[in-house]
């Protein structure tokens, strides 16, 4: 076995165990933590892929700003709100026991009934190339500059009427 297999393996194992872990855990913290370990390992994934760009967006972005975004909004609701709701209505469980088990099974069929892609070296090889930061970053200085300038004033923008909005708010 090669080292690429072994580590899918791992990654695969550790993302497939802490879904599980996350969907069925009983404490929204314990489960938003379970979600940051997927994340990680789906990073790892992506690396394996060649897709270096992702993976470091993966983290950055979803692992580290949108989880810390989660956790917030936990701790502002109040999910013992949650769990009254649920004892009120067991239907909205078995609901989605059975729909959890159609996807499950339509995965299963997917995953036995196909077949294996017949690459080249070429078509490998470009696909490498492409997930670089390297790549992403020409292509986003040249041949995309002016959506990524204007996504970037956008950006500018939104954050300074945020600014003029919160100070009239603590004035």
């Amino acid at each position: 076995m090669s080292l690429q297999i072994i580590l899918f393996i791992i990654f695969g194992t550790i993302s497939a165990v802490s879904s599980v872990l996350m969907m069925t855990g009983r404490n929204l913290i314990i489960s938003a933590l379970f979600m940051i370990l997927n994340f990680a390992a789906l990073a790892g994934l992506y690396l394996l892929l060649n897709a270096q760009f992702i993976a470091v967006v993966q983290v950055i972005v979803y692992a580290g700003a949108i989880m810390v975004l989660f956790l917030f909004v936990i701790m502002l609701l109040k999910p013992e709100n949650e769990k009254k709701f649920l004892e009120a209505n067991p239907s909205i469980k078995i609901f989605a026991l059975i729909i959890g088990a159609v996807i499950f099974f339509q995965l299963v069929y997917l995953i036995f009934s196909s077949t294996p892609a017949n690459l080249n070296n070429a078509s490998v090889a470009a696909s490498v190339k492409a997930g670089t930061i390297e790549e992403i970053g020409k292509q986003l200085y040249t041949n995309y500059i002016l959506p990524f300038e204007a996504a970037g004033f956008l950006l500018l923008a939104a954050t300074i009427g945020a600014f003029v909005l919160a100070k009239k708010k603590f004035e």
